[in-house]
């Protein structure tokens, strides 16, 4: 009886709009009229639609560059803070402010320094020789460019949680790789690593899970453009379901968009607790 406010909570909160969730995608749901029962062909129009198809070839090219970037330089810096050097508590409150800025303040930012003419950034490359680039508004640079948005944002929490992690490494076998005439980089492949694995992965999966979920930055910035050149699953769903009002081809959409992140999360903590037993 103790538990059951909280369950109800859960159920009316979580469950209920998962199941409702499944309801609308099978069923030709509209906002208006009818919604008849069409049982898998709001699946089955996915496997044809090239233009869902294309948005999901993005978001998996945006979430591999949007994790692998911040983690390996997250890595980087959680291993240049871990060392003494003087004023190292001011220079790593510096490193962690752009994750403390909401998104949409910072998508706000980055789309005026982007601008051709009058942003800051080409304006810099000016200073040393380098022509202007158009950033978002060139499909074959905005993911690229939404990419950089994301690691210098989400950098610093891959650092705090690799740093959580090489503090509370045992200094024993530093001191016996040191007297055998280790080098910094044979001490960080053969024993840093391998013991902060744990938290890369973590780190991984949580990353993971936001670029996959990705939404305020890219739809700020780009509104999925130019044309549909940064149009990921998350934007390709939230125009069909609230613009063209197809609520049942856009709850499909959320259930495949859920399956994916689950499994992904899946082989990654997979992948961390093998680690952890061997």
């Amino acid at each position: 009886m103790f538990a059951l406010p909280a369950a109800i909570i859960v159920v009316a909160v979580i469950l209920f709009p998962w199941i409702f969730t499944l309801f609308m995608s099978v069923h030709d749901w509209k906002v208006t009229g009818a919604t008849p029962f069409v049982g898998m062909a709001n699946y089955a129009k996915m496997l044809v639609d090239e233009r869902f198809q294309w948005a999901f070839v993005r978001t998996l090219t945006f979430t591999a560059a949007s994790v692998i970037a911040p983690v390996v330089l997250g890595v980087w810096a959680a291993v240049c803070f871990s060392s003494k050097f003087r004023l190292k508590g001011f220079a790593r409150t510096l490193f962690v402010l752009p994750m403390m800025a909401t998104p949409v303040a910072i998508s706000l930012v980055w789309t005026m320094m982007f601008h051709p003419q009058l942003g800051v950034l080409n304006y810099l490359l000016s200073l040393v020789g380098i022509p202007p680039s158009a950033w978002v508004y060139d499909g074959a640079t905005v993911i690229p460019t939404l990419v950089m948005v994301e690691t210098w944002q989400w950098t610093p929490l891959v650092m705090l949680i690799v740093l959580g992690g090489i503090a509370s490494l045992p200094t024993d076998p530093y001191e016996a790789a040191t007297l055998d005439g280790a080098s910094p980089w044979q001490m960080f492949r053969h024993i840093t690593l391998p013991l902060v694995w744990p938290f890369i992965v973590v780190a991984s999966v949580i990353r993971m899970i936001d670029a996959l979920k990705a939404f305020d930055t890219i739809y700020v910035i780009t509104l999925g453009g130019p044309g549909t050149a940064s149009e990921t699953i998350n934007i390709l769903l939230y125009q069909t379901a609230f613009a063209y009002y197809d609520l049942g081809y856009g709850s499909a959409m959320v259930v495949v968009f859920f399956v994916l992140i689950m499994v992904v999360s899946l082989l990654l903590l997979h992948v961390r607790q093998k680690q952890a037993f061997q």
